[in-house]
């Protein structure tokens, strides 16, 4: 088969398209219809990721395709369409993955887009409702919010009638939040100061950051009584440290959202989210908005406009 092979750890440049063994062992067997790129992509291009797999290996943590096999108990059946998590794998013609990360698609969820979900939305849902415990009516502040993992907040806030605040850095971004149903947009160069003055000095309930970086502390001053700061990646590059006399005045949270360490201790939990989000799903309230389609010759690229911040919109490679 086909597949975007890692070959060193220098970066996206070195990720080459070549003939590659087939996966083998037990699993669901999936003809991959598209993979979502994500920055943890570009993170292991460097050996950067919490997850270091010598090269040469597969990159590619989420895919949409139809099922070539499955285990029998497993629920699922050839021909049948689905959302898949590998975790590593998905940047190829086949993947195999285990039956608790594979996700059956409702009829009215495109094939193609649907590669864009698992590890934004899941990831997401953890954030919002399990970790920051977001509740109707609740304010939203979402950094990098035209990414994939902010443009899953923005929606599934919406969807949860939270107000949101989106932080972007470009006009073109600003535009995929609005698109994405966010009701305030605030440039992230004093965002602060534009977050006091929309609230009316009020602040936020929710943070979420999957930038980190130098953003922590006006994260912090954004929050209002017993708000909650949640730290979902650094795509910015340098980890920010917490002051932790902030917290006191206004009895604030600084929480951890670690999804993968969540469901490996609770294997069942994937799937508890996926049902969870079916109704928002088939009503088409998250899906991603899709700003560019790779061939898989060109995954070095694709990942290479993640890494630079240069992609708008979820980025798919398309097979």
């Amino acid at each position: 088969m086909r597949a975007a092979v890692v070959e060193r750890l220098e970066g996206p440049s070195a990720i080459r398209v070549i003939e590659h063994p087939e996966p083998t062992g037990e699993g669901v067997r999936i003809a991959v219809t598209a993979a979502g790129v994500t920055f943890p992509d570009a993170l292991l291009t460097r050996g950067r990721y919490q997850l270091r797999p010598e090269p040469p290996f597969v990159p590619g943590s989420e895919v949409s395709g139809v099922v070539i096999d499955a285990p029998d108990g497993s629920g699922l059946a050839a021909g049948q369409r689905v959302a898949a998590f590998p975790g590593l794998g998905g940047f190829a013609e086949r993947v195999l993955v285990p039956p608790h990360l594979v996700f059956p698609l409702p009829d009215e969820v495109d094939t193609e887009v649907a590669a864009g979900l698992p590890m934004n939305l899941l990831t997401v849902h953890f954030a919002l409702l399990d970790r920051g415990r977001l509740r109707a009516g609740e304010r939203v502040l979402v950094h990098g919010a035209a990414g994939g993992i902010g443009v899953a907040a923005i929606q599934l806030a919406v969807a949860r009638d939270a107000e949101v605040i989106a932080v972007t850095s470009t006009s073109e971004k600003a535009e995929v939040a609005r698109t994405a149903g966010a009701q305030h947009v605030v440039e992230a160069a004093g965002f602060r100061d534009a977050v006091h003055e929309l609230t009316g000095g009020e602040g936020v309930d929710v943070v979420l950051d999957p930038v980190g970086g130098d953003r922590v502390t006006d994260s912090l001053r954004c929050l209002r009584r017993r708000g909650r700061l949640l730290v979902v990646g650094f795509t910015a590059g340098a980890i920010p440290e917490v002051k932790v006399n902030r917290l006191l005045l206004n009895n604030l949270d600084v929480v951890g959202v670690g999804w993968g360490a969540h469901w490996l201790a609770e294997p069942g939990y994937p799937a508890r989210q996926w049902a969870e989000l079916l109704p928002d799903l088939r009503a088409g309230r998250l899906l991603p908005p899709i700003g560019a389609r790779y061939p898989l010759e060109d995954a070095a690229e694709a990942v290479a406009s993640l890494e630079e911040r240069r992609a708008v919109g979820k980025a798919l490679l398309v097979l």
